[in-house]
């Protein structure tokens, strides 16, 4: 369903209503990140990469930071996000295959 666009929304009533849609469309992506990332620990401990692989942390962040630039949102916010899913998702990793590894 398309939403109307911000400037014509009249009342908080309306307005909440549409970033409502927003965070629900969010959640569903982000649950079908998580369910990737799930993955991550088994692939890595069988090619040998490290939970913690830097290199690729800074590859993320800089095209998450290019994608929110490009789209109109904030590319310190973005990266802000992102950085909390990445260490989240890094500390659950590490609980599975520990600290050893490569940059990959």
């Amino acid at each position: 369903m398309a939403r109307p666009a911000p400037e014509t929304i009249e009342t908080m009533a309306d307005l909440r209503v549409c970033i409502d849609e927003i965070d629900s469309a969010l959640v569903a992506l982000l649950a079908e990140r998580e369910r990737y990332t799930n993955r991550a620990p088994a692939l890595k401990a069988r090619e040998g990469i490290a939970a913690r692989a830097p290199g690729r942390i800074e590859a993320v962040l800089g095209h998450v930071r290019d994608k929110a630039a490009a789209g109109g949102l904030d590319p310190d916010l973005a990266e802000a996000m992102w950085r909390i899913m990445i260490e989240t998702v890094i500390a659950r990793e590490e609980r599975v295959i520990g600290t050893e590894g490569k940059d990959g």
